[in-house]
């Protein structure tokens, strides 16, 4: 019923850029908060960029200056444009859609950004 396909990982080298997509379709009612969240193996899985239904952004301190996050209400999408990549920013990056009574996930995309 609600599935939210990702789209944009790769492979790039240090300073590159990249651009994640995130469709929701499905029966998903009050969609508030939209964001993209990341993991590699042994670590917690972090946020990275948020946007609340009004537009309001949070970024990690990590990615500050360099990653912006975007949505397009009206085709349930949210973006998230990386520049200036690092190796350290490798990872499983993951599309996450918050409504009032779920928290839904996407499968994951992998980015790799080689030294």
């Amino acid at each position: 019923q609600v599935q939210l396909v990702e789209s944009g990982g790769g492979l790039v080298q240090t300073g590159g850029s990249l651009r994640l997509s995130c469709a929701a379709s499905g029966n998903i009612y009050s969609i508030n908060a939209m964001g993209w969240y990341r993991q590699t193996p042994g670590k917690q899985r972090e946020l990275v960029a948020v946007i609340s239904s009004g537009g309001s952004t949070n970024y990690a301190d990590s990615v500050k200056g360099r990653f912006t996050i975007s949505r397009d209400n009206a085709k349930n999408t949210v973006d998230l444009q990386m520049n200036s990549l690092k190796p350290e920013d490798t990872a499983v990056y993951y599309c996450n859609v918050e409504s009032t009574s779920y928290d839904y996930w996407g499968q994951g995309t992998q980015v790799t950004v080689s030294s």
